[in-house]
């Protein structure tokens, strides 16, 4: 098996879930939930955007090292959060990391990338030929290549976030997530004990909606102000295991409702995201959203950053 199927071949439970959460809670923050009323309908707000990195990535990235086989050394590639999550957890748990990023990747990204005492190597103009290079390089060397959501220690990580809110807000009767690669709403899922989940996307890069009325994930286009967040080209096969039997919805949302849903979080709550954090309150705004209490997690506030998924 290549270091990228070697772990990709079982589905991720609840249980896991679980064990992610006892992994990561030494590093870890346990973001706030935040209640309030908006236009006279009662939401609560989970700040994910808070988390060390300012990005849900870290929590993945974390059970990924912990509970994987033990390493010396791991492998990604990513242009934005998932890479900043691996190297953060790699530094934390004295694990070497090396990060390969597109050559147009900004200064600013490189820097804090590099800030983690990660190995930084540029190469290609996008995310795909950073990928399939790092992926190279982990299979030669034989050493572990962390994928950005396909990945079911990945995948249980991410849905600690579900099983908190499940504990800190219990009255909540649906969670609504962004989706890219589906790592997340996967993850959550299984974490959000029995509650309604709404993966929220941009209705140019819809990987989750495509993947439901197909049957299996299909390769879609990637356009929207929030493409470069959740600009998966398809869901993740991980992801969609975890989601083809269990009730899960996709809410689409066009351009100018995540822009005003942008503002009014900032007008609202003085919470500044990228565009992709908004999805949720976009489609809550645009009443997308089922449930009576409703939990929008905001994933990130990375301006400049994407979450991979």
């Amino acid at each position: 098996m290549s270091p990228v199927t070697a772990h990709a071949a079982r589905t991720p439970t609840a249980t896991d879930v679980r064990a992610a959460a006892e992994r990561i809670a030494p590093y870890a923050r346990r973001t706030p939930v935040l209640r309030a009323e908006v236009d006279g309908r009662p939401l609560t707000l989970k700040l994910e955007h808070l988390q060390r990195t300012g990005a849900f990535k870290l929590r993945g990235a974390l059970n990924a090292l912990l509970g994987g086989e033990p390493v010396q050394r791991v492998i990604t590639a990513s242009g934005g959060n998932h890479g900043l999550g691996v190297a953060t957890a790699a530094r934390l748990l004295g694990i070497g990391a090396t990060v390969y990023v597109p050559e147009t990747v900004p200064q600013a990204k490189a820097a804090a990338l590099a800030a983690t005492g990660a190995e930084i190597v540029r190469v290609g103009e996008g995310y795909a030929e950073a990928s399939q290079a790092a992926g190279a390089r982990a299979e030669h060397e034989g050493v572990r290549y962390l994928h950005a959501f396909d990945d079911p220690l990945i995948v249980a990580g991410q849905g600690t976030i579900g099983l908190e809110i499940a504990a800190d807000a219990p009255e909540c009767d649906t969670v609504a997530v962004a989706v890219g690669g589906g790592g997340l709403v996967a993850g959550v899922l299984l974490g959000a004990g029995g509650r309604r989940v709404v993966g929220a996307e941009p209705q140019g890069c819809a990987s989750l909606h495509a993947a439901l009325a197909a049957g299996h994930p299909v390769t879609g286009p990637v356009d929207s102000a929030a493409a470069s967040a959740l600009g998966a080209p398809a869901l993740g096969r991980v992801p969609f295991e975890v989601l083809r039997g269990r009730p899960v919805e996709s809410a689409l949302v066009d351009d100018g409702e995540i822009t005003r849903a942008q503002d009014r979080l900032w007008e609202e709550f003085k919470i500044a995201t990228e565009p992709a954090a908004a999805v949720p309150f976009a489609a809550w705004l645009a009443g997308r959203v089922p449930g009576e209490n409703p939990c929008l997690v905001v994933c990130g506030a990375n301006a400049g950053w994407h979450h991979d998924g």
